[in-house]
């Protein structure tokens, strides 16, 4: 979909994109096939190589499926709920009028102090999110839940040993050790629903042999969780089809789009099953930084993947915070007090601004105030 796409009789919602990602910790436990790893190389197969060159994959079966071709220069560290983040995010909320705060990694739930984060975090005055495969979930989630956890977007591969190996390295492909993923994936879905934190659950169609994997995932989760499904970047117009393919198998039937000023991230609402029940699906508008973005060897149609989707916030092994502004360019990630010194927190201030100008005259929708966008996040596409 494009914007052109999105201009049609649906009525159309346009928020302001106010979310800032944070990458807490590079461990995983799982080994998704498409992963990103929030443009950063897996550090357990990198720790004993220098500055770089970095393995896309090693021994841990894990990929980033940039860190060939993105130029990161660092590996990530674990970010402990410090003074300094505090600074960090204080610096970055009143510079940058961020207002979310999205929790990253690697699997957010095996940080070992994740409800400090998000106390942290929403002391800040953060409203604090997650995404996360829901490996420890059930020990994490009500603590963090009682420090100020407001939702969580659940990475869902499978509901069964066989379908979760789909989408894994082959060392999944242990019935034992793939049963135990979904086990502690329902167990995390349970603990919030009693914690009373909003969960949904992100599904990502590789191509159409996926497609049966997809009817049952949307089968078991749907009643209890908000489903998004999600393309897979890597896996380009297959992916795109798989979920089209999908969405007329079930009779869907658009309800609305939205729209987020300033990053590309979208998602269009579908009525299903007879309307019965509802998902959403997840997009990428082509947007693009005025001048950052001019010139980059990506810049293109076929290799810019996900457009500018928002900042990022990492930590490196010499204990810097620095700013990325995209997953295929991490050469572009700098220190904070560089990044709001420099000319790009200024020319993403302006475009966010000039894009929702431009959205709404383009969409006929006033907006009263700058809203938070509630952005559906998740490793396999950011």
């Amino acid at each position: 979909m494009d914007d052109s796409s999105a201009a049609d009789s649906l009525p159309t919602h346009i928020d302001t994109d106010t979310t800032l990602r944070v990458k807490i910790l590079d461990a995983c436990g799982m080994t998704c096939t498409f992963c990103h790893n929030e443009g950063t190389p897996v550090v357990v197969d990198n720790r004993h190589r220098g500055p770089g060159p970095f393995l896309i994959s090693g021994s841990s079966g894990r990929t980033s499926i940039y860190a060939a071709t993105n130029g990161t220069g660092f590996l990530p560290s674990t970010i402990p709920p410090d003074e300094d983040f505090a600074h960090a995010l204080h610096r970055l909320r009143e510079s940058m009028g961020f207002t979310e705060l999205h929790l990253t990694g690697g699997e957010p739930t095996l940080h070992p102090r994740l409800p400090d984060l998000v106390r942290l975090a929403a002391d800040q005055g953060y409203r604090v999110c997650m995404t996360s495969n829901g490996e420890n979930g059930a020990r994490q989630i009500p603590a963090c839940a009682d420090a100020g956890l407001d939702r969580v977007n659940l990475s869902v591969f499978g509901t069964t040993p066989e379908e979760l190996a789909q989408v894994q390295h082959t060392r999944f492909r242990d019935r034992a050790k793939a049963a135990a993923k979904i086990e502690a994936l329902n167990a995390s879905i349970q603990a919030c629903v009693d914690s009373g934190v909003r969960a949904s659950a992100n599904i990502v169609i590789l191509d159409h042999t996926h497609i049966g994997r997809v009817h049952r995932l949307l089968d078991t989760y749907t009643p209890e969780l908000s489903v998004r499904l999600l393309n897979s970047l890597d896996h380009g117009q297959p992916s795109i089809d798989a979920i089209n393919e999908v969405l007329d198998q079930r009779g869907a039937v658009a309800e609305a789009h939205h729209l987020t000023a300033g990053a590309s991230g979208a998602r269009t609402t579908y009525r299903i099953d007879g309307g019965r029940r509802r998902i959403h699906v997840k997009w990428i508008r082509p947007v693009r930084l005025p001048t950052t973005c001019q010139g980059c060897r990506f810049n293109n149609d076929t290799d810019c993947q996900e457009g500018f989707y928002g900042l990022r916030l990492y930590r490196d092994r010499s204990g810097n915070h620095l700013v990325g502004v995209c997953l295929q360019r991490m050469d572009l990630c700098e220190p904070i007090e560089d990044f709001l010194d420099g000319p790009v927190s200024t020319e993403i201030l302006h475009f966010r601004q000039a894009d929702r100008d431009r959205l709404e005259v383009a969409h006929n929708t006033p907006i009263t105030a700058p809203v938070t966008a509630h952005r559906e996040e998740g490793n396999p596409t950011t």
